[in-house]
């Protein structure tokens, strides 16, 4: 019988290779920086012309809409390159996983570097925790796991599981809307 980490990674990889991946195959520059509304938080240039991911802390209450280009720097840096650099690598000793050192320097303005960004800290998120044995996904988080030290690294990855779920679906739900409003209407052009 598998034991909770190899179901719990499968549901991972069964989404992945499935549902997500596939869905985000053809990602054109337009759809992923689009925003249809205003007050959208994207993935902008900076002062200093570097590519960055708006945030707010505090996040606004109720937060604004996202673009898919967004969730999708979202997953890639919240649920999977801040925990590969907390937990896998060599990461500040003093850094827990939800330190901004974290946060890869380079953050993707097209979709074709987004989808690569995504494919890029999904593999080394999955290729991390598929190397545990049943020790390191029972055993707690730890210093690193900041307010959840006391958790196992299997609620960790149960909580990512979620997190990739929950984005995906929503850029998928924005991919259907762009080729609904967008399309739709170059089709009637």
């Amino acid at each position: 019988m598998a034991g909770c980490g190899d179901l719990l990674i499968g549901q991972l990889e069964f989404y992945w290779d499935v549902h997500l991946w596939p869905r985000l195959q053809g990602l054109t520059d337009e759809e992923y920086l689009w925003e249809p509304v205003d007050g959208m938080w994207s993935v902008r240039p900076g002062e200093d012309g570097q590519t960055v991911y708006e945030l707010a802390d505090p996040v606004p209450d109720p937060p604004p809409l996202t673009t898919i280009a967004w969730r999708m720097v979202h997953i890639g840096v919240g649920c999977f390159a801040i925990r590969v650099n907390a937990f896998f690598e060599d990461g500040p000793d003093d850094a827990d996983m939800f330190d901004p050192r974290h946060i890869p320097a380079e953050i993707p303005a097209t979709a074709a570097d987004g989808l690569e960004f995504l494919r890029h800290w999904y593999g080394r998120w999955h290729d991390s925790i598929r190397s545990l044995d049943k020790d390191a996904l029972w055993s707690p988080l730890g210093p690193k796991g900041a307010y959840f030290a006391d958790d196992p690294m299997l609620g960790l990855i149960t909580h990512i599981n979620r997190e990739v779920m929950h984005h995906g679906a929503e850029i998928s739900l924005l991919r259907d809307l762009y080729r609904a409003q967008v399309g739709s209407h170059h089709a009637r052009v």
